[in-house]
């Protein structure tokens, strides 16, 4: 200080730290479009881009595919559509299908007559049936025309997430000729493009988000795209003291730069201390309360799946962010619906994950454990479990296929009807088709799913066992 006010010196480190401290938030509070953001470049860079782009996993998806907690145990395609550029876009699904409609905030899409939220296929209007898709552009108010379920965005960047399922894991062609009838295109338009489903599998791809000042830049092609559309007014003032205003040219110095490179990172880095914890906003999120298995709306209910929350991941008792929550979804997963949370037995899906082992130690890619599923694991569709990598929820590089393990695999039961899932370096004697791979020197987590939960699933009268260290 100077005569009680700040030296030059002083007032230039605190305008760098006040850069930093805006820019490491507005990562924070922007996680969801980056996470999605980081799929879309990520995928245009090893497939191309364009409406008529949809990506199939059609061999599954391997760790070669870096993405957020990916399912291996379905067939998987995604694309990104610009109704801004293209305006109203028409999705043709095929019988069987199960997707998702997002906006680039991940909010499940709201549909016209108020009951569905995003979903397509399955759990959607057409009940699985197939049909015509309309996606509506922020504000539209043209003409409606009839034959289509419609779909409003909150912004014109569109997420298409679709999953189909196999029967067989040796004959995936039925899943992927699913994927392969979808098609896109723009309302009213003559002149389609050919639709191109490049095959994903085994194709190294970073999908992840990114962790640099680059998100910034992802940021900026977003603003000015959507302008009003993406952020209110106390939001939009905020990316704009980082310098990303529509319009603009965003053009940091070098030193500029290098704090947002700095503040992407940490903010990064943040988000994985959030996204490991099991107390969040002062909820718990165990499923059991004498297990270590989370979920962040384990106290969904019949008539309330999503708990205290909304699907934007607002408080609906005190309507606000429930900011904390979302970081730790968007860390974790990606994507969410109704449908995915269905509490009607049958419909949906049934998630839960574990970072730690039976005594809360974090999971050691050095170490051995072993996981009790109890007998009628209830999952009328499949169920599985997939290990993922610490460092960034991608799937876990063990050297295996896969590194999942699930019924369609056919792991041995035990003689009271139970199985037992053995995750370590080396697999026990005989055990091999009951073994997950894991890497010393790297962490990991868990995540099982049980697809079409049944009643004892929804009402937690069935729990698996924790995962019990046994070396």
């Amino acid at each position: 200080m100077a005569e009680n006010r700040p030296t030059p010196a002083t007032a230039v480190q605190l305008r760098d730290e006040l850069l930093f401290q805006r820019a490491t938030q507005t990562y924070l509070w922007a996680l969801p479009l980056v996470n999605t953001m980081g799929m879309k470049t990520g995928s245009e860079k090893a497939f191309g881009a364009g409406y008529n782009v949809l990506p199939v996993w059609k061999k599954r998806l391997d760790a070669r595919t870096l993405v957020t907690t990916p399912n291996s145990d379905v067939i998987y395609a995604m694309s990104y559509l610009d109704l801004g550029k293209e305006g109203p876009m028409v999705l043709e699904a095929a019988p069987g299908l199960q997707g998702i409609l997002l906006d680039f905030w991940q909010r499940p899409i709201p549909v016209d007559g108020g009951r569905f939220f995003g979903d397509v296929g399955l759990p959607g209007p057409d009940g699985g049936k197939g049909g015509k898709f309309l996606i509506l552009p922020p504000g539209y108010k043209g003409k409606v025309p009839r034959g289509y379920y419609v779909y409003r965005s909150g912004t014109h960047n569109v997420f298409v997430f679709l999953r189909s399922f196999y029967q067989d894991p040796k004959d995936l062609s039925p899943a992927v000729r699913v994927m392969e009838a979808t098609r896109i295109y723009p309302l009213g338009s003559k002149a389609r493009k050919p639709m191109q489903f490049p095959d994903a599998s085994g194709v190294p791809a970073n999908m992840l988000p990114a962790s640099d000042a680059s998100a910034f830049d992802q940021l900026k092609l977003l603003v000015d795209s959507e302008g009003t559309n993406l952020a209110d007014p106390d939001w939009r003032g905020m990316l704009a003291t980082v310098g990303i205003v529509k319009g603009r040219p965003f053009e940091p110095s070098a030193d500029r730069r290098a704090i947002l490179d700095r503040a992407a990172r940490t903010g990064y880095k943040m988000s994985r201390v959030v996204g490991f914890e099991e107390v969040v906003s002062g909820r718990s999120f165990r499923v059991y309360p004498d297990r270590r298995w989370l979920n962040p709306i384990a106290d969904g209910t019949t008539t309330n799946p999503s708990g205290p929350l909304d699907l934007s991941w607002h408080r609906t008792n005190g309507a606000y962010l429930d900011m904390d929550t979302r970081i730790w979804f968007f860390t974790d997963y990606y994507s969410v619906s109704p449908g995915m949370i269905s509490q009607v037995p049958g419909k949906g899906a049934k998630y839960m994950i574990a970072f730690v082992d039976a005594r809360g130690v974090p999971l050691s890619g050095g170490s051995s454990y072993k996981l009790n599923l109890p007998p009628n694991i209830p999952a009328a569709n499949f169920w599985s479990v997939t290990l993922y990598e610490a460092e960034n929820g991608s799937g876990l590089a063990n050297g295996q296929p896969f590194p999942s393990l699930g019924s369609r695999d056919k792991p041995a039961a035990n003689a009271d009807g139970s199985t037992d899932l053995y995750l370590g370096p080396r697999a026990p004697g005989g055990k091999e088709g009951n073994w997950l791979a894991t890497v010393p020197g790297k962490g990991y987590f868990a995540i099982l799913r049980l697809y079409a939960p049944t009643e004892t699933a929804l009402d937690n009268r069935w729990k698996p066992g924790d995962i019990e260290k046994s070396n």
